[in-house]
């Protein structure tokens, strides 16, 4: 169980805080959610049921200062890439929701190594994986920037360095 005041990766939504533990009522059954409010964003509020496992999944408490300084500083095999799309999207879809940093950091280096693969081809990424990288780059982006109180910006060429 999370408390009030834990910062937390929650999917795709990036690194969150959670403000408060609340009751909402809906019919008759009375439902405890965690209230979630993004770090990187005031655009939004987000409820997870508290027993929804699948949801509560999700979440993981961010990393150490530490853990990410080795992540980043761990060396990736670029060459790896799953030249079939369904089969591509697929895992990558699993590293999201996953939503495990170290792998989200080598999916990112990967996808950049490719990109530029297919620049000098004269062609691009296809637009399914620019969509993945994005999200990719938000997580990692959002977690590294909030645990290492660096500016957003400042992430990914720490991210691409390795």
């Amino acid at each position: 169980m999370y408390s009030i005041g834990e910062v937390v990766l929650y999917g795709a939504n990036g690194v969150c805080e959670i403000t408060e533990i609340t009751t909402k009522k809906i019919g008759k059954n009375s439902i405890e959610y965690y209230v979630l409010k993004p770090v990187c964003s005031d655009s939004s509020t987000l409820f997870v049921p508290t027993h929804n496992e699948q949801l509560v999944s999700k979440m993981r408490v961010v990393l150490s200062s530490d853990e990410i300084k080795s992540i980043l500083s761990e060396k990736t095999d670029n060459e790896i890439w799953i030249d079939n799309k369904a089969e591509r999207c697929e895992k990558i879809k699993e590293i999201i929701s996953g939503g495990d940093c170290k792998k989200l950091v080598e999916l990112i280096r990967r996808m950049h190594f490719h990109s530029k693969l297919q620049l000098k081809k004269g062609r691009r990424l296809h637009i399914t994986d620019e969509r993945f990288l994005k999200e990719a780059e938000k997580m990692v982006c959002d977690e590294v920037s909030v645990v290492l109180h660096i500016d957003r910006g400042e992430v990914l060429p720490l991210v691409l360095a390795g």
